[in-house]
């Protein structure tokens, strides 16, 4: 008789797949890659945050499957293909990709958040980093999967692409949604070829963009945040642990195109 345990392991089997993991260094990023790794794959970290790569790899490498650290900036496209023509040249493939990184700017100043200021100086570089570092990755992904016939995709984008919110820019709302559309249009042209392709779509969570934007003296705070939140709280990263092994792994098999909200309700509440 076949037990839980073994049902479960069978159903969520990464044992050994190649994972692409970028924006890995902390964060939801992380919170994605040691899922992985805890289940057993073969996970390449990257990030431009050398020091906490070092130190998360060391420290994930005490779990069930291998991590490996790698700088990238996903701003350079050509930096992505390549980071993934080495890990299909050292592995033979690549099994999952999560485009994660930059997910573009932090909370503002609510001065910098009016239409009449969107299109300011840091429009045009969000856009190439962000969107474009997801893009990248995407299509990298995608050349290398299409030729070996599977494949799993996940887009990191945020409710925020899906709402109006009084709380971000005006250009993290619009890439945010940008992921969305480009991500489910991949989805249509890469079904036949048996690579899937999903959006997670993070509500509220404590990131080090959070912090982040507390150093930098921005005003949104913790409790504002949690106001905007049906349960009434910020999330913490490993709350998507199990959407992001649920993605990459058999148990998503027929899940493809689709945009999967984590935000403890806040859709369910007013943007304000």
């Amino acid at each position: 008789m076949t037990s839980v345990g073994d049902a479960l392991t069978s159903i969520f089997d990464v044992r050994d797949a190649r994972v692409l993991v970028t924006g890995a260094a902390g964060g939801l990023g992380l919170a994605m890659a040691e899922a992985m790794v805890q289940a057993g794959a073969r996970v390449t970290l990257t990030d431009v945050d050398k020091e906490g790569l070092a130190r998360e790899v060391e420290r994930l490498n005490g779990f069930a499957g291998h991590a490996e650290g790698e700088y990238l900036d996903v701003g350079d496209y050509g930096a992505v293909q390549e980071t993934v023509d080495r890990i299909v040249r050292d592995s033979g493939r690549i099994d999952v990709a999560f485009a994660n990184a930059a997910g573009g700017g932090m909370p503002s100043d609510p001065a910098d958040r009016r239409v009449v200021k969107a299109l300011d100086a840091s429009w045009a570089s969000e856009f190439d980093v962000h969107l474009g570092g997801t893009v990248a990755t995407i299509q990298a992904a995608a050349r290398a999967m299409v030729e070996q016939r599977s494949g799993s995709i996940v887009v990191t984008s945020s409710i925020s692409g899906i709402r109006g919110d009084h709380h971000v820019p005006y250009s993290y709302v619009t890439i945010k949604g940008a992921m969305i559309n480009f991500a489910r249009q991949a989805a249509l042209e890469l079904a036949p070829h048996n690579v899937r392709v999903n959006v997670i779509a993070p509500g509220p969570f404590r990131t080090n963009i959070g912090a982040k934007a507390a150093a930098a003296g921005y005003t949104t705070t913790d409790d504002e945040w949690a106001r905007t939140v049906a349960m009434g709280r910020m999330a913490e990263p490993s709350e998507l642990k199990g959407l992001a092994l649920l993605l990459g792994s058999p148990a998503g098999s027929y899940i493809t195109g689709a945009v999967h909200v984590v935000d403890g309700g806040a859709l369910l509440t007013s943007a304000s």
